[in-house]
């Protein structure tokens, strides 16, 4: 039985935009969606704001299963999910 972690990505109207199962490619799709105001994209971590990057995504997903993580600009918010699946 193989374990196989998945990203889903919800745009601002929390629809699925799509599934992945790269964590780079995710973060890719995320940041072209947020990006469409005058400020830059950030993460809510421990209540503060971070620019997000592939290797802070990494970090937050590490170990855990079924967490969100959104990204926020000033005019969208999106949001990923990690779950796993198996086969």
């Amino acid at each position: 039985m193989t374990k196989l972690n998945i990203y889903c990505l919800f745009d601002s109207n929390d629809a699925l935009y799509g599934v992945y199962s790269s964590i780079k490619a995710v973060h890719r799709d995320a940041l072209k969606i947020c990006n469409n105001g005058f400020s830059g994209v950030y993460i809510r971590l421990d209540n503060e704001l971070t620019k997000p990057n592939v290797t802070v995504l990494r970090n937050i997903f590490k170990g855990e299963i079924d967490i969100k993580v959104s990204y926020y600009s000033d005019k969208s918010k999106v949001t990923i999910l990690k779950t796993n699946i198996k086969e």
